[in-house]
């Protein structure tokens, strides 16, 4: 699937489900427009703890900005999360937020769009995905149930 072909269904699924932002990406489709493109970014939301703890994806440095929504332990917003993005990636970039279930991802992609970033998308499911009936993460959805590259911490 061409990248042209990946972007025009995200940004089909941001009209359905309209999105405030340019779209929504699959796990797989993500990594097909990263593995395709060097300027394509993914912005992981997660806190460092996360991405310590639990693992990251294994992408070229140069693709992977991180970039915490909140801050840990506090759990409270990061403030400096524009400008740290602004720091980070240009506003024509194509950007894929990523967190753990594919909630903070849509806010920040939300907030970054309203901040004039025009090619923002989320990941669908996020690195783990959501809870299974035991309560584990990473069987049901998400990056690392895909079996997509990512290194475990």
């Amino acid at each position: 699937m061409s990248n042209d072909s990946i972007l025009s269904t995200a940004t089909q699924r941001a009209a359905d489900g309209q999105l405030p932002y340019a779209g929504a990406v699959t796990p797989q489709e993500a990594l097909a427009l990263l593995q395709s493109d060097p300027a394509i970014k993914l912005v992981d939301v997660r806190t460092r703890a996360e991405r310590d703890w639990v693992g990251v994806v294994q992408i070229p440095a140069a693709q992977h900005l991180a970039v915490q929504w909140n801050l840990y332990p506090e759990g409270k917003p990061n403030p400096q999360f524009l400008e740290q993005l602004q720091q980070a990636a240009q506003p024509g970039e194509v950007l894929l937020f990523l967190c753990r279930s594919g909630v903070r991802s849509k806010h920040a992609a939300k907030l970054a769009t309203e901040n004039g970033y025009t090619r923002c998308f989320d990941i669908l499911e996020g690195f783990e995905g959501n809870k299974d009936a035991n309560g584990h993460r990473k069987t049901i959805e998400g990056w690392c149930k895909d079996g997509l590259p990512w290194l475990g911490a």
